[in-house]
Order: structure tokens, then C-alpha cells, then sequence
């Protein structure tokens, strides 16, 4: 039986930024991954919200060291049109530039810096058993080799992302309110030669018939890039079965993507995921909290996630740190709500992109630079920022659609 102050499960970013922010309070921390890093995921382009979060766990010289693609905006391609926003030039203050990374180095780099901090990380521990209650906190894990191993704490961070460890055994699940749709992805040598091309943007790209199709372009510092089409499942119906094949068909019904691309080489896996988006009952409860994916994922569109998985790390981490150091706290008032209040932020933005409203406001041609700054600064990750109308009434959104409509 092993014993510790936090029991934190998974060692992604949400995971390791937790795990730093607590160990600089002074708690002990043991952290369980199921995995061994580095591991490929999703979620590769990060938003200047980010680089905050980052900064406050004391990550962000090893992160600017690395050598990731720099990251400044955003680039829409549709209607014949391509609109670009500049993160530098948003209405909230912070951070205006990011990094393009690729996920298993990034998340390894994070997670080493934790380690370096004094986190306690053990790889290959899949959590199996849980019970939790105020104060005690116990989970049995089994290890690679198929051993079972013991831990004991006062608290648990679930920051198991896709996988879900403890909605899984604690049956916090429920549907999300988004359609079933698929992400079809893979990385590429792209070869991109075009003197128009910003590789400091992710390019978003619309089906050219099918404004609820989008793509994604990624580039990395090394000349390679991320390539994603998301749409409902029945649209895959009909295409090619091979996914290779399916993807190339897909880049050549976008002209400006198929341009781009003419001369990539498709060398790595085509990996397909179905049915991301989720949800739960409880965001937290006695002895727990659930952190990033782990709690709720909206959709990859706005490149959402690892921003909302770094600031349920920060809010949860203050509350704990409260909690432990005997504290009355209020996980509802200082962490689900105010965590929530920017998940319905980016979800308000994530709903209009796919009913439309969104894209007639990106590609509306006559655009006020003062509301282009707001609509940034939420695209940048600032949808915690009460100055800016779109997060305190994000149905603002519905008027500036009519309007740009009209």
C-alpha cells in the first residue's frame, strides 16, 4: 500500500499541470498513467490560454526551449474566401502567440517537467478499482506485467482524458448533446511550397458542399503537418473503405487544400476516432474532481480541449490546496461553475460553427475590427474573460449572425 497527499490518474497535460501546481503548494502527489509516454494523441494546436497555465506550473522555459512551430492565429478557408485571425490582436490581455505541437512529445515534455518538480509518475498503471469518500481516497491499479497495486491519498484528480477512468467505474457518464461525429486523421511530409501559405496558423477549412465538414491543416516546426476531416458518421458513407484512400479523396474536394497538399507524401497511419464528444453528471464529488476530457469534450474545432483540461487543472488545484490545508471550500462555486462557464463559451461558438451562424460571421466580408478582437479573443482561449460580451452573453452570436446576413 502506498500513500500520498493526491492521487492524480493520467499524466497529460491537464495531469502534469495539476500535479506542479500542487507540488509547489507543498503537497505530495503520485501519478498513475496507463500508458507509456510518449504516446500519439490529438489535440495538437494549442491556444495562447494555454501559454498562462503553462507559465504558472513553471513549464514554460522547457516548453519555449523545445522548439515547437510558433502559433499567432487562425486562418478560415471557405465561400472562396480566406479570412485570418491574429491571437495578438484580441481584446483580452495575455498571451497572444502558442505552439503547434505534436502531442507525444509535447505531453512527455510536460509530464518530465513534472517529474522534475517532484511529481511521482508511474507509467503502465491502469486504475481498476476505486473508492472514494471525504478524506480517503483508494484505487487499486494493475500494472503492465499484470500485477495489482495498492495507493491510498485524501484526494483524486481524474485526469484520464479520453479514457475516463473513473466516470467509467463511478458511472458519472451521459450522452453529450452533440451528434455522433468521426475524426479521420494522419500526419503528412507536406511539401507546402505556396508563397501565401502562414505556417504560423492552423488553417480550418469547409467542405465546399457540406458547410458541417471542416478540415484541419497542423504544421509542425519540421515540415510535416497534421491533416483532420471531422463530419457526421453518414457522411462517410459511400466514400472509399481504406482510410488512406478515404482521406486523399476527402483533401481533393477542397480545391485550397488540395492545392497545398499536391505534393505531400501520406507516410504515417490513418487513425479514426468516433463519438468524441462526452459528458458527465458530476464534475466533482467527495474525494474527487474530474479534470479536462476526463469531465466533458465539446469538439476539436476551435482546438478547445487542452486549454479547458489546463483550466480545470489550475481552478482545481487552488480548491484542493484550500481543502487540504483545512479550508472550507466550495468545489461547486470555485470550480464546476466557474469551469463551466467557459465550456458553454467555447459550446455556444462550437454550435454555431456547425448550424452556420458562425461561418457567415468568419467570412462576412465587411467585418468591425473591434468585434474581430472579441470573436478572437475567444478563439484564442480567453472564453473565461468577462470583459468581452461574446463570453458574458455568448448568444450574442445569433445577432451578429442576422446581421452579417442581412
Amino acid at each position: 500500500m502506498t500513500n500520498t497527499d493526491v492521487l492524480i490518474v493520467g499524466a497529460g497535460p491537464s495531469g502534469a499541470i495539476a500535479a506542479a501546481l500542487l507540488l509547489a503548494r507543498g503537497h505530495k502527489v503520485i501519478v498513475l498513467e496507463k500508458t507509456r509516454f510518449p504516446r500519439f494523441s490529438i489535440g495538437e494546436s494549442l491556444l495562447p490560454q494555454c501559454m498562462q497555465f503553462i507559465e504558472s506550473a513553471n513549464m514554460v522555459q522547457a516548453v519555449v526551449d523545445a522548439g515547437y512551430q510558433h502559433k499567432n492565429g487562425a486562418v478560415f478557408l471557405g465561400r472562396g474566401k480566406r479570412v485570418a485571425f491574429d491571437f495578438r490582436d484580441k481584446l483580452s490581455p495575455g498571451w497572444g502567440t502558442t505552439f503547434q505541437v505534436m502531442r507525444a512529445d509535447f505531453d512527455h515534455l510536460l509530464a518530465r517537467e513534472a517529474e522534475r518538480q517532484g511529481a511521482d509518475v508511474r507509467y503502465e498503471q491502469e486504475i481498476i478499482k476505486c473508492d472514494v469518500s471525504e478524506g480517503r481516497v483508494r484505487v487499486q491499479a494493475q500494472a503492465a506485467g499484470g500485477e495489482r497495486l495498492e495507493y491510498t491519498g485524501r484526494f483524486l484528480l481524474d485526469a484520464s482524458g479520453f479514457g475516463r477512468a473513473l466516470p467509467r467505474l463511478l458511472k458519472l457518464e451521459r450522452p453529450s448533446a452533440f451528434p455522433v461525429r468521426r475524426s479521420i486523421n494522419t500526419h503528412v511530409a507536406d511539401r507546402i511550397s505556396h508563397p501565401d501559405y502562414d505556417r504560423n496558423k492552423i488553417l480550418i477549412a469547409v467542405h465546399p458542399d457540406h458547410h458541417d465538414v471542416w478540415y484541419w491543416l497542423i504544421p509542425f516546426h519540421s515540415g510535416r503537418s497534421s491533416i483532420g476531416v471531422v463530419a457526421r458518421e453518414s457522411f462517410f458513407d459511400g466514400l472509399p473503405s481504406d482510410p488512406m484512400t478515404r482521406i486523399k479523396t476527402l483533401i481533393q474536394q477542397e480545391p485550397g487544400l488540395a492545392s497545398l497538399l499536391k505534393e505531400a507524401e501520406y507516410d504515417t497511419q490513418v487513425r479514426e476516432v468516433t463519438g468524441y464528444s462526452a459528458d458527465v453528471t458530476n464534475l466533482w464529488g467527495p474525494g474527487y474532481a474530474l479534470l479536462g476530457n476526463a469531465g466533458e469534450f465539446l469538439d476539436p474545432v476551435f482546438s478547445s480541449g487542452v486549454t479547458i483540461a489546463m483550466k480545470s487543472a489550475s481552478l482545481a488545484s487552488a480548491v484542493l490546496h484550500d481543502q487540504l490545508t483545512g479550508k472550507a471550500v466550495d468545489w461547486d462555486r470555485d470550480f464546476a461553475i466557474p469551469l463551466r462557464r467557459g465550456i458553454d463559451t467555447f459550446r455556444a461558438f462550437v454550435e454555431a460553427w456547425y448550424d452556420g451562424r458562425f461561418q457567415d460571421i468568419v467570412f462576412f466580408e465587411h467585418q468591425q475590427a473591434e468585434v474581430k478582437r472579441m470573436i478572437a479573443s475567444v478563439l484564442a482561449g480567453y472564453a473565461w474573460d468577462e470583459r468581452n460580451p461574446y463570453v458574458q452573453q455568448p448568444q450574442r452570436l445569433d445577432v451578429l449572425a442576422q446581421i452579417c446576413r442581412s
